[in-house]
């Protein structure tokens, strides 16, 4: 399990030198011919992990709500993200993933609601869900980089 968080957290670090790297206008322009942006991506990638690991396994997110509504899979942006909401989320980059790291040392993922993938994989457990999360910032990752292109 340790590699599956270290490769999170390698992935973090670079969303979070995006998330320095670029004004609030910036995290939030869509370019033509897109329908998310920068912002939209990075916290739908917290949003995501939280819920593979945590909603599965029938534990308390550490998220809000209202983070979940906004970002989780088949939203958009719809508003504009204040600076505090970047804030929040530069933050959540790495606690989210130092929180998982310590859960897992204490076993806390015992039940877990098998789930199948919009990719056909099926998670059975908390740690599928760590190593399909890796793909799937991967894939997220990939669109940050082609949308920095055009804003």
């Amino acid at each position: 399990m340790n590699t599956s968080l270290d490769v999170t957290r390698t992935s973090r670090k670079m969303l979070s030198q995006i998330l320095k790297g670029y004004t609030l206008a910036q995290l939030n322009a869509i370019p033509e011919g897109h329908n998310n942006n920068l912002i939209w991506n990075i916290a739908h990638i917290v949003v995501v992990q939280q819920m593979l690991v945590y909603k599965l396994s029938g534990l308390p997110m550490n998220i809000s709500d209202t983070l979940v509504e906004k970002y989780k899979k088949g939203t958009k942006p719809e508003q504009d993200a204040t600076q505090a909401e970047v804030d929040e989320i530069y933050n959540l980059l790495m606690e989210t993933i130092d929180q998982t790291e310590i859960d897992m040392n204490n076993n806390s993922f015992v039940n877990y609601q098998e789930y199948p993938t919009s990719t056909g994989f099926v998670l059975k457990n908390a740690k599928d869900a760590m190593f399909f999360n890796s793909f799937h910032e991967g894939i997220h990752i990939g669109a940050i980089l082609g949308i920095r292109k055009f804003i």
